[in-house]
Protein backbone atom coordinates (compact mmCIF):
# COMPACT_ATOMS: atom_id res chain seq x y z
CA UNK A 1 0.00 0.00 0.00
CA UNK A 2 1.29 3.36 -0.94
CA UNK A 3 1.24 6.66 1.53
CA UNK A 4 -1.27 8.39 2.11
CA UNK A 5 -0.25 11.21 -0.02
CA UNK A 6 0.05 9.18 -2.83
CA UNK A 7 -3.50 7.69 -2.51
CA UNK A 8 -5.26 11.21 -1.88
CA UNK A 9 -3.26 12.96 -4.76
CA UNK A 10 -6.54 11.76 -6.84
CA UNK A 11 -8.87 14.08 -4.99
CA UNK A 12 -9.26 18.25 -4.80
CA UNK A 13 -9.57 20.28 -1.38
CA UNK A 14 -9.91 23.42 -0.51
CA UNK A 15 -10.20 24.91 2.87
CA UNK A 16 -12.99 26.22 4.29
CA UNK A 17 -12.00 29.30 4.50
CA UNK A 18 -12.73 29.57 0.24
CA UNK A 19 -15.43 27.03 0.36
CA UNK A 20 -18.15 28.44 -2.30
CA UNK A 21 -22.00 29.96 -0.31
CA UNK A 22 -23.54 26.24 -1.19
CA UNK A 23 -21.75 22.74 0.10
CA UNK A 24 -23.09 19.50 0.87
CA UNK A 25 -22.55 16.77 3.05
CA UNK A 26 -21.62 13.54 1.81
CA UNK A 27 -20.66 9.78 3.24
CA UNK A 28 -17.34 10.53 4.87
CA UNK A 29 -14.25 9.63 3.52
CA UNK A 30 -11.10 9.12 5.72
CA UNK A 31 -7.77 10.72 3.98
CA UNK A 32 -4.22 11.55 5.07
CA UNK A 33 -3.02 15.10 4.16
CA UNK A 34 0.27 16.69 5.58
CA UNK A 35 1.05 13.88 7.20
CA UNK A 36 -2.36 14.00 9.58
CA UNK A 37 -5.49 11.48 8.88
CA UNK A 38 -8.77 13.32 8.45
CA UNK A 39 -12.08 12.43 8.31
CA UNK A 40 -14.10 14.61 5.69
CA UNK A 41 -18.14 14.38 4.90
CA UNK A 42 -18.63 18.00 2.94
CA UNK A 43 -18.17 18.83 -0.66
CA UNK A 44 -18.45 22.06 -2.70
CA UNK A 45 -18.32 22.38 -6.68
CA UNK A 46 -16.57 25.64 -7.49
CA UNK A 47 -14.72 27.04 -10.36
CA UNK A 48 -11.22 27.48 -10.06
CA UNK A 49 -8.32 29.77 -11.86
CA UNK A 50 -5.21 29.18 -12.91
CA UNK A 51 -3.15 31.93 -15.01
CA UNK A 52 -6.61 32.98 -16.04
CA UNK A 53 -7.76 29.58 -17.07
CA UNK A 54 -11.13 28.70 -15.32
CA UNK A 55 -12.02 25.44 -14.96
CA UNK A 56 -15.11 23.45 -12.92
CA UNK A 57 -13.93 21.50 -10.40
CA UNK A 58 -15.38 19.10 -7.43
CA UNK A 59 -13.76 19.27 -4.22
CA UNK A 60 -13.75 18.14 -0.40
CA UNK A 61 -13.76 20.66 2.62
CA UNK A 62 -11.23 20.66 4.82
CA UNK A 63 -10.04 22.94 7.84
CA UNK A 64 -6.85 23.66 7.30
CA UNK A 65 -4.11 21.94 4.15
CA UNK A 66 -0.93 22.70 5.95
CA UNK A 67 1.95 24.54 4.54
CA UNK A 68 5.08 24.24 1.38
CA UNK A 69 8.28 26.03 1.42
CA UNK A 70 6.09 28.42 -0.75
CA UNK A 71 3.43 29.11 1.61
CA UNK A 72 -0.06 27.98 3.35
CA UNK A 73 -2.12 25.94 0.78
CA UNK A 74 -5.34 27.13 0.36
CA UNK A 75 -6.36 24.29 -2.53
CA UNK A 76 -5.24 20.86 -3.86
CA UNK A 77 -5.98 20.06 -7.15
CA UNK A 78 -6.34 16.21 -7.66
CA UNK A 79 -5.05 14.13 -10.53
CA UNK A 80 -8.67 13.22 -11.64
CA UNK A 81 -9.50 16.95 -12.35
CA UNK A 82 -6.03 17.35 -13.92
CA UNK A 83 -7.05 14.51 -16.23
CA UNK A 84 -10.35 16.23 -17.08
CA UNK A 85 -9.13 19.28 -18.15
CA UNK A 86 -5.98 17.83 -19.52
CA UNK A 87 -3.89 19.90 -17.53
CA UNK A 88 -0.29 18.36 -16.98
CA UNK A 89 2.51 18.81 -14.47
CA UNK A 90 6.27 19.99 -15.42
CA UNK A 91 8.19 18.58 -12.35
CA UNK A 92 10.90 19.29 -13.14
CA UNK A 93 10.50 22.58 -13.96
CA UNK A 94 7.66 22.66 -11.11
CA UNK A 95 5.20 24.50 -14.33
CA UNK A 96 2.01 23.49 -14.96
CA UNK A 97 1.03 23.23 -19.05
CA UNK A 98 -2.10 24.70 -19.97
CA UNK A 99 -1.87 24.34 -23.67
CA UNK A 100 -4.30 21.77 -23.62
CA UNK A 101 -7.04 23.57 -22.17
CA UNK A 102 -6.59 26.88 -23.79
CA UNK A 103 -7.33 25.47 -26.35
CA UNK A 104 -10.78 23.47 -25.11
CA UNK A 105 -11.51 26.69 -24.57
CA UNK A 106 -11.97 28.01 -27.82
CA UNK A 107 -13.97 24.73 -29.16
CA UNK A 108 -16.59 24.38 -26.34
CA UNK A 109 -19.84 26.04 -26.94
Amino acid sequence: MGSHSELDSLRSYITAEFRPPVSRKVSPITVGLGGVVRRLDERCDLTATIDGLEFDMMAYVVKDLGETEYGRLDAIVGALIMEEWYIKLHPRRGELDLSEPRKREFTEY
